[in-house]
């Protein structure tokens, strides 16, 4: 394909970044403007606007698409742990010293998720060891039923979970 002269090549069009740090910067400013001038009047701190809770959302939806977050069964979880520490924090965020709220807030829901995954850790290995520890009579019987019906698959369970159990 020639370029023809006088003809320019078709300009790619700029990608829309699904979070935009100048508004929401903007937002974060006048909500923290909204919260002094409360404090000053002695009245409740005001809500925080929808339009920083769509962006703490954005954020995190986008980041648990991260192939290092993509694949655990309670992403959700993570989202909202990430959301609640965004809520928690964002008396933090101070514009004097950064003009980056977006990095800010990534840095704050992805070490969230990793203290959630790290929770989950625990609880599976907590799982493992009652499990271990309260014999397998309790949670497998050995005929083969469970519930009054019977199950072709319990036993390949059964090994699985015993031999994931050793390892």
């Amino acid at each position: 394909m020639a370029i023809q002269p006088g003809k320019t090549m078709a300009k790619r069009k700029r990608s829309e970044h699904y979070v935009n740090n100048k508004e929401f910067l903007a937002a974060l400013i006048k909500y923290r403007e909204d919260k002094e001038i409360a404090v000053l009047q002695d009245k409740p701190k005001p809500p925080i606007p929808r339009y920083i809770g769509e962006c703490f959302l954005k954020i995190a939806n986008h980041l648990s698409f991260k192939p290092n977050f993509v694949n655990y069964m309670f992403k959700e979880d993570m989202i909202s742990d990430g959301i609640e520490n965004c809520v928690q924090y964002i008396h933090n965020f101070n514009p004097e010293k950064s003009q980056n709220p977006f990095a800010y807030f990534t840095q704050i829901i992805h070490y969230a998720f990793l203290r959630r995954i790290q929770r989950e850790k625990r609880q599976l290995e907590i799982k493992n060891k009652i499990l271990e520890r309260s014999g397998y009579s309790e949670v497998f019987d050995d005929s083969n039923t469970l519930d009054g019906s019977n199950f072709s698959d319990y036993n390949q369970i059964k090994d699985a979970v015993h031999s994931k159990l050793r390892n």
